[in-house]
């Protein structure tokens, strides 16, 4: 019997792309015949803007789904912090991928004497910025945008101190500078280029997992892509993600989740950042496994009654003025 070709649909970027290409092997190894197709979002294209500025909630997702819902691709790939928390009518999360590295790091290029003095960091992320402006309020963030590759090579152009990325991404894709004996633990280097993990920095909701968006009404497609699902990963990152959409966030927002198993628990930590990080509102729980469907929820009231919510209302109308 004449099987249906799943076509992948993917940025075009090399991280996009390595994400298409996993998810095409898993595929192809439980039977399943597939295409990767490849576009380019707006994301990718407009890069002298914030992503705060450009105004448009899933700017690198959307172009993707627009491609769905036109049939033009069957799937679509994406890293799942990029993707709203509202998908578009019609479209389903169909499976969650088991998740890579969490973390936030720093790459930089000399030694970190920088850190106690006054410097430049740059980041495209308003989540990054805040938490870094909270912990080193001496410093200066500047913005960077572009892929993986590009902000590296901004990073060893500018005259700046370093550059926050998501440590999945440079793993993925074999940019992350390797380890050498004669640095300290967690350093590395790659040219001019070292590293420090970054584990004070609250990742973005979801940062490390890959999703895999299909129609609703493509049975075939939806249930092929299911086989994939980490259970795990998916509760996790629903968690975060509920916790994401109670705060009214969207993608980018200085808001801050995560959420780990460890044995019957649940432990949680999430926070909101005014823009600036001068303000903090954090939340830390271990709640029972049972409780997870409402934990991101809960948490999410939680800090919005603890000024959150003034705290929500000001940072839109921040991000209003800066458009």
């Amino acid at each position: 019997m004449a099987q249906k070709v799943i076509r992948i649909g993917t940025r075009d970027s090399e991280l996009a792309l390595w994400q298409a290409h996993t998810v095409e092997k898993k595929l192809n190894d439980l039977g399943y015949k597939t295409e990767i197709v490849a576009v380019k979002s707006t994301g990718d294209i407009i890069l002298n803007k914030p992503l705060y500025e450009l105004g448009i909630t899933g700017i690198f997702t959307k172009t993707l789904d627009i491609a769905m819902i036109n049939g033009q691709v069957d799937i679509a790939v994406h890293s799942m912090k990029d993707v709203p928390t509202a998908l578009p009518e019609g479209i389903v999360q169909a499976a969650v991928l088991e998740r890579a590295n969490e973390k936030d790091l720093l790459l930089y290029k000399t030694n970190l004497d920088f850190l106690s003095q006054e410097a430049t960091i740059a980041s495209g992320s308003l989540r990054r910025q805040a938490q870094w402006m909270h912990k080193y309020p001496n410093h200066k963030v500047v913005d960077l945008r572009g892929n993986v590759n590009l902000r590296m090579q901004k990073l060893n152009d500018n005259y700046w101190n370093g550059a926050i990325f998501a440590a999945a991404g440079l793993e993925r894709i074999g940019l992350k500078p390797i380890l050498s004996p004669a640095l300290s633990k967690g350093k590395g280097e790659n040219g001019s280029l070292s590293y420090i993990d970054l584990d004070w920095m609250i990742p973005a909701p979801a940062q490390g997992a890959m999703v895999i968006l299909a129609m609703a009404k493509d049975e075939f497609c939806w249930q092929a892509v299911s086989e994939l699902n980490d259970l795990e990963t998916d509760i996790c990152t629903y968690i975060e993600r509920q916790f994401l959409r109670t705060l009214e966030g969207g993608c980018t927002a200085p808001i801050g989740a995560i959420a780990k198993f460890t044995e019957d628990t649940i432990e949680f930590k999430g926070a909101l950042f005014s823009i600036d990080g001068t303000q903090k509102i954090e939340v830390e729980k271990v709640v029972p496994i049972e409780q997870w469907k409402k934990i991101g929820f809960e948490l999410a009231k939680e800090i919005l009654s603890n000024g959150g919510k003034q705290l929500m209302i000001n940072i839109k109308e921040t991000l209003k003025k800066d458009e």
